[in-house]
């Protein structure tokens, strides 16, 4: 209960909205230009667009894959290779948004948004393309991203009452992050290579009906708990 209250008080003494961003807000909300918005993007959010659009090219990808003959990998691969380019947008934002020393108010929104694509549908879509095909299997990859998407919401609202090190940063991530799902793609890409895909899934099948699933598909179901946890601290670099 103190921790509780303790954690309330803090809260009213530091308000998680700062004028600087208040003002920001009111200016965007006032801007009644044409092409406002694009116009309020920085250099940074429009390479967090860019992890957006690997995310979204990498679900069509599994999406041609599905359409095409199971035996060519051609759109998997690609599938899995657009998400670590993903990654790379997602570091590259934060090192220009320092580096200018500029950034906007969506720049925070448009980086959750992106990953939610690109590390959390973008995989599930793989996987399901991969061979995670029943309906028990769907409601896995599903639950695994309303977990990538919690995660990314808890952030946001939290990042500002996180321990803070001397440059400002937040010392620990609570929850693995999001990225930390391109693991599991890596695992998928191995299965892939050994020909460990559709009907020669690892661990096969068990059950039957809408109770058949994959075993190996609760790897996405570990990830999604990990994501949303609140006892795992990962110290931030």
């Amino acid at each position: 209960m103190s921790r509780r209250n303790g954690s309330a008080a803090a809260n009213e003494q530091k308000p998680l909205v700062s004028p600087e961003d208040q003002a920001k807000a009111v200016a965007l909300t006032d801007d009644d230009r044409h092409f406002s918005m694009i116009r309020a993007l920085h250099m940074a959010d429009l390479i967090t667009e860019l992890n957006g659009f690997c995310g979204a090219m990498s679900i069509f990808s599994s999406l041609r894959y599905c359409l095409g003959s199971p035996d060519d990998l051609a759109q998997l691969w690609l599938a899995m290779t657009f998400m670590p380019f993903g990654l790379f947008f997602d570091f590259m934002d934060g090192k220009v948004a320092r580096w200018r020393k500029k950034s906007s108010l969506m720049g925070q929104e448009l980086d959750s948004l992106a990953d939610l694509i690109s590390f959390g549908m973008a995989p599930a879509s793989c996987a399901f393309a991969l061979g995670f095909r029943t309906f028990l299997d769907t409601i896995i990859l599903t639950l695994f991203v309303l977990c990538g998407l919690s995660r990314l919401a808890r952030f946001n609202v939290t990042v500002q009452s996180l321990p803070k090190d001397g440059t400002g940063k937040s010392k620990y991530f609570e929850g693995t992050p999001i990225p930390t799902t391109l693991s599991i793609v890596m695992l998928m890409a191995y299965w892939a290579h050994n020909g460990w895909y559709l009907d020669n899934m690892p661990l096969g099948t068990v059950g039957a009906g809408l109770l058949e699933f994959h075993p190996a598909v609760l790897i996405f179901a570990a990830s999604g708990c990990a994501m949303v946890s609140k006892s795992i601290h990962i110290p931030k670099p």
